[in-house]
């Protein structure tokens, strides 16, 4: 399982910069490792607030019971690092 600050440094490289939508296929893991990575992640408070899931064209995958296709993450994230 990957921590949240490798998480955040894949988001970084994939997005360029904070805020950008990245396609939760271009993080690279296992379809499985998607839905219960970024639902461990959703469903935790203090990481959920900084992570904006969003329904687009791609592969859709379920987070915390929701389908999503895209991730942006808020630059504030930064203080839980």
């Amino acid at each position: 399982m990957t921590n949240l600050r490798e998480l955040v440094d894949r988001y970084l490289n994939l997005a360029g910069h904070f805020g950008e939508p990245v396609a939760l296929t271009a993080f690279g893991f296992p379809a499985k490792e998607i839905a219960s990575l970024f639902t461990a992640l959703d469903e935790d408070y203090h990481i959920s607030r900084f992570l904006h899931f969003a329904r687009a064209e791609g592969t859709s995958f379920v987070v915390s019971g929701e389908p999503v296709t895209h991730l942006a993450i808020d630059p504030a994230i930064e203080s839980l690092l």
